[in-house]
């Protein structure tokens, strides 16, 4: 900014020399002068509008003058061109001064050295309470209301007292007995087969259904009549994924997911970035999949 305060001011100083010596001037020095004036108004102009520059830097009043003084002095085309383009320019640098001025007025713009001067006017007093009233804190302190304890109260009031509350149990006797196998299973409390024991079954199950293609789409394989063994299937895969008997191929772009198995169990530990693949087993993919496949 310093730099074009003061190419400002050089340019003032020219201007004000060429005033006085004009007419001391040869018709031919004044024509060089006054094209290095408008060359000059050019560049400044030129600056001002390619680097955003303060518009105001511009005298505009000073240049114009000037256009006015040497205008006289061009004869050729290129010179009236020369004086039309510092022109043009000159009118850009005022369409900014306007668009400067709309911009702080429309934003009830105030300039910086106003707000320091009132500052500076105010007491310590005023200060503080302007401070105060612009001031919101981003941490606070929370206590209990009114209204928290009344219904503190009336939680406290709808409670059982402690000796019914503390009432013992009554259990209700019944004969030892012997169960099944298969009644542990139907309970859901002993599993029918082992999990190392299903997770092979179903890889034997992937590799034989792959066969020479090498791959099968994912909801192929894990898809099912029911909605509840499609879901048994899926977290049964993410295991065969996880602990490398297979692998997936991902194609985001046409939304398709393949699963491929391993010849032989992979371990990825320690030897490549593991990367979670989220896959969707929604009861409206498992629709939309039975649709299509009966289709």
């Amino acid at each position: 900014m310093e730099t074009d305060k003061s190419l400002h001011f050089y340019f003032a100083v020219q201007c004000h020399i060429s005033k006085g010596n004009g007419s001391l001037s040869s018709k031919r020095q004044k024509k060089k002068l006054g094209a290095e004036h408008l060359q000059r108004i050019i560049d400044l102009c030129r600056s001002v509008e390619e680097r955003g520059l303060d518009p105001f830097l511009v005298d505009v009043n000073d240049v114009i003058a000037i256009v006015h003084e040497y205008f006289p002095e061009w004869e050729s085309l290129d010179e009236f061109n020369f004086d039309a383009e510092a022109i043009n320019r000159l009118a850009s640098v005022i369409r900014q001064q306007s668009d400067w001025v709309r911009h702080r007025s429309t934003s009830l713009y105030t300039d910086p050295f106003l707000f320091e001067d009132k500052l500076r006017k105010l007491s310590r007093k005023s200060l503080a309470r302007l401070f105060l009233d612009a001031w919101h804190p981003i941490v606070e302190m929370e206590q209990i209301s009114p209204h928290g304890l009344a219904e503190a109260i009336k939680y406290w009031q709808s409670l059982l007292p402690l000796n019914e509350r503390w009432t013992k149990t009554e259990f209700m006797k019944t004969a030892l007995g012997a169960t099944s196998r298969e009644e542990l299973i139907k309970q859901q409390i002993m599993a029918e087969k082992a999990f190392t024991e299903e997770l092979e079954i179903l890889w034997r199950e992937l590799k034989q259904r792959v066969g020479e293609k090498k791959r099968i789409p994912y909801w192929d394989f894990v898809g099912a009549d029911s909605y509840e063994e499609t879901v048994r299937r899926a977290y049964m895969t993410s295991f065969l994924v996880t602990y490398g008997y297979a692998t997936f191929e991902v194609y985001r772009l046409e939304e398709e997911i393949f699963i491929v198995p391993f010849n032989k169990p992979h371990s990825l530990v320690g030897k490549k970035q593991v990367v979670s693949i989220p896959v969707a087993v929604s009861v409206e993919e498992w629709r939309k999949w039975r649709e299509n496949k009966q289709n």
